[in-house]
């Protein structure tokens, strides 16, 4: 097929589009309406308009994305702050070792700090060189490419730091609390 078959995670197939998949509907913002707030376990509470956000230093990366309903898309480009650049500006208390992304529609998704603290983990306002359309979670979305896609949060609106792990929307509903591809955690038991 052209590609490293080790970058396609079993049960997994590859495609060129962009599926969109999510529950509720689409927000529709009005300019200057959109904000991000970071609570919680921090030393102080942060609240960001869209204008601060792009106003931290921009990061890009190229990564691959997996949806737990078995599509991959390989290479895919976006262009936003890293999560832990966010994070830094409301100060993570001790005992601090999970975040609760919460979004438009009552969204939540629970995953370790750890897990979005790298490098590609983005709270991002661009996909492949243009604004993220609202479909796809603009204007802001959370990208956390190692794990499944349901974990980057589409119109993302808040990060909560917290003490231990917390079911969000989905894994209440029967997804697997971390959900990391290459291990097939698409639900409980797996």
């Amino acid at each position: 097929m052209g590609f490293d078959p080790g970058r396609l995670p079993p049960g997994q197939y590859l495609t060129n589009r962009f599926p969109v998949l999510h529950v509720g509907d689409v927000p529709d913002y009005r300019p200057g309406a959109w904000s991000l707030r970071i609570f919680g376990l921090v030393g102080r509470e942060v609240t960001l308009g869209f204008d601060d956000l792009v106003s931290l230093p921009v990061a890009e990366t190229v990564c691959d994305i997996h949806c737990v309903t078995k599509w991959s898309r390989f290479d895919t480009r976006w262009r936003g702050v890293r999560v832990r650049d966010v994070l830094a500006l409301a100060g993570p208390m001790d005992g601090a070792d999970h975040v609760m992304m919460h979004a438009d529609e009552g969204y939540t998704t629970n995953l370790p700090l750890a897990d979005v603290l790298g490098d590609d983990c983005l709270v991002t306002w661009e996909h492949d060189g243009t604004p993220l359309e609202p479909e796809h979670g603009g204007p802001v979305r959370m990208v956390v490419p190692h794990l499944y896609f349901w974990k980057s949060a589409k119109w993302l609106r808040g990060i909560e730091l917290i003490s231990g792990d917390a079911p969000g929307f989905w894994e209440r509903n029967g997804y697997h609390m971390r959900g990391d591809p290459f291990l097939e955690q698409r639900h409980w038991g797996d």
